[in-house]
Order: structure tokens, then sequence, then C-alpha cells
């Protein structure tokens, strides 16, 4: 056969799968809601952690015995965002009601400690056990840190001592990474994003060409046209790749959309999406939607059922979802080369080291795109060897 011939077959397949899955809306529809409802989660559990921020840092302070230290009063409530009220005459109650955050008590003799130059204590009252509440104990004792820092340096220059006395050590942070870097390990999730979208997306296409077909009968009359076996196998997998691509593009976009409007004025992360960020979605998602939809066809054609596809390949989306999302933040590693030329592993640790800010060379796109494509080609010639057995035409 011409090679003429067998792309003009492949391209007739291709655009009859196409058609077919476009009239099942309620499947396109379902597709779309699975692709975007990952970052949906991912934007209102960020937007959850703003409003913690936020609320850390306009804190409102019940204080019990505020009398009895009107020193440190005054200079909390001279702080930015802090608020001081009075507390209630119960704070352990108040606070294991959850009616209030927390409850700054001062002891009655704190006044006397403190002009002998003891140690005035402060009890903290609050709930760890409330997640909500974590931020706001958190910048209350920090202000307590800073005013304790803030009276012993008087206290040493009370006595004649210069505060440096008391410090060993200045420590000056350095910060060498660019704020896009720092933020890396938020943007991880659009490389695990691209990774679910590009098997999600195609999945209900390439089961249904092929174990749905199977399962009605209709793969045997189709198999009579004269038809290449590889042509027929390309169709479907290119049919499958270009839903897959649809999806990924929808999700990438929806990302990115998140980084600029929720995640970056929310979380002051400064998201850059340029030309080499664009062609590295472009890249990793050319070379692994044709890989999804290969492994996908793959294993439909030797399923019986449709349901039985189904199960097969909730197995397969699994597995690489699990390794790379849970073990990569468990374990992270540095980027090396090998990782390149490990099929979906290879897309995720491209997208997250562009986005992070890392060039990672030439050498990892070709290894990326190479790696992908000779699989999805080496299972479109297993599908299509399939496609030849009796026991797959005829067996349900």
């Amino acid at each position: 056969m011409s090679t003429r011939r067998f792309l003009r077959q492949l391209f007739v397949v291709f655009r009859k799968e196409l058609r077919d899955s476009v009239r099942d809306r309620r499947a396109i529809l379902a597709i779309v809601f699975g692709v975007l409802v990952g970052p949906a989660v991912i934007a209102v559990m960020v937007n959850r952690i703003a409003e913690r921020q936020r609320s850390a840092e306009e804190v409102e302070i019940p204080i019990v015995g505020a009398a009895h230290a009107p020193a440190l009063v005054d200079w909390l409530r001279r702080q930015w965002g802090v608020t001081v009220v009075e507390g209630p005459s119960d704070p352990e109650r108040a606070v294991r009601d959850g009616t209030i955050d927390l409850v700054l008590v001062l002891p009655d003799d704190f006044a006397e400690r403190f002009r002998q130059s003891r140690a005035a204590p402060v009890a903290v009252v609050s709930d760890s056990s409330r997640e909500s509440t974590v931020p706001q104990v958190r910048r209350v004792k920090n202000l307590l840190g800073g005013y304790n820092a803030e009276m012993a340096a008087l206290r040493l220059i009370a006595h004649g001592v210069s505060p440096q006395v008391a410090s060993a050590l200045r420590i000056d942070e350095v910060e060498v990474s660019t704020p896009q870097q720092r933020a890396s390990p938020i943007l991880n999730f659009l490389g695990l994003f691209l990774i679910l979208s590009a098997l999600t997306g195609g999945m209900q296409l390439a089961t249904d060409s092929t174990a749905g077909e199977r399962e009605r009968g209709s793969l045997e009359p189709l198999l009579v046209n004269p038809v290449a076996r590889g042509a027929l196998a390309g169709g479907k997998v290119l049919a499958a790749s270009a839903a897959s691509l649809v999806a990924v593009a929808l999700t990438a976009a929806f990302c990115i959309g998140l980084l600029h409007v929720v995640l970056g004025p929310d979380m002051g992360i400064r998201v850059h999406v340029g030309g080499a960020q664009l062609i590295t979605i472009a890249i990793a998602a050319l070379s692994m939607c044709p890989l999804a939809a290969a492994m996908q066809a793959f294993v439909g054609t030797f399923s019986r059922s449709f349901k039985e596809a189904q199960s097969y390949i909730g197995v397969l989306m699994t597995v690489p979802v699990m390794t790379i999302g849970v073990v990569g933040a468990l374990y992270p590693i540095k980027n090396q080369l090998w990782m390149y030329g490990v099929p979906l592993l290879a897309q995720y640790t491209l997208v997250t080291s562009v986005f992070g800010g890392t060039e990672p060379g030439i050498a990892a796109y070709i290894l990326t795109t190479a790696s992908s494509l000779v699989v999805a080609v080496a299972l479109v010639a297993l599908i299509t060897r399939l496609l030849r057995s009796e026991r797959i035409i005829f067996g349900r």
C-alpha cells in the first residue's frame, strides 16, 4: 500500500472517530467537568489559605488583666493590624467553645515582677486542634517575642551592658532564588494536572472506539472495509490524542488564569508566562497526549467490554499520578537527565522545571519528545497486531 493511500485512510478513520465522539454531548461535558474540577478545587483551597493569612495580619487579641501591664497593652495597640479588646471572664471555656480564637491572660503580679527585672508570665490560651486559629496564635506569639526582645535590650542598657553582648551571632540571610523559583512548590500542581488531563481527556474516545466497538459487535464490519489495520489503529489513537490535546489546552489555560487571578494576588506569587513556558507546555502536550491515547487504546483493544476497559484504565491512571504526585512530594529529587527519558515523569519534570525558573536544556526537550513518541508508536504497532488476531475480533 502506498504511503499516500495509508495516510488518506488514517485521516478518514480519524475524522470518523472525532465525528462520533462530538455527537455524545454528555461525554464531552463529563470530560470538561473532570478536567477543570481539580484546578478549581485547588483554587478554593488556596483562597482559603489566603483568607487565613489575611486574618492573621488583622488579629483581635482579647486580654484578661490588661490593667496589670499597660505598657505591653499599649505596645500591642501600636502594632499594625492589632486590635486589643477586653477578655472573657472564663478564657479557657471561651476558647474551648470556639467563641474566640485565643486569649492573653496577665497575672496580678505582672507589674511587680516586671519592675524587679524578673520574667513576667503571660498565658496564651488557645486550641491547637483548630487549624483555622494557627496563623493568629503564631502572629500573637511573634508579637510577644518582639516585645520580649525589646525589653531585654532595654534592661541590658539600664545595667550599662550593650545588647550586642548577649548576641554571639548576627545572622544575615542572603536569598539567591527568584520569586518564581520560590513559588515552584505551588506551581508543581500545573504539571500534575496536565498529566491528569491528558489521561482523562481522550479516555472516553479511546475506550469507546476500541472496547466499545468490540462489545457492540461493530468491530467486525469495520474490519471488513479495505482499510489497513495500521491506518485503523493510528486513526483511533490520533482521534483520542486530539481530544486529549484539547483537554490539556483547557487545563493549561485554566491553571494559568488561576495563577494570575487567584494565586498571584492572594499568595504574593509573581508568575511569568511567556513564550518559553507556552512552548514547554505545547511540547509536553504534543508528546504526552499520543502516549496517553495509545495506552488507553491498547488496553481497550484487548478488553472484552467497555466496563472492563474502564477498570483497567482506572488502575493505569492511578499508578503514574500517585507515583509522580505523592512520591515526588515525599522524596523530592533534583532534576536529572535520565528523568526526561521516562514517559509522563518527563513531561511533569519539564513543566515544573520551566515554571520554577530553571532551563532544562535542549537535551531534555528531545528526550521528553522522543521517549514518549517511541512508546506511543510501539503501542500503535501492538494495537495493529491485535486487530489481526481472530481472538480479538470475534472474542467477547
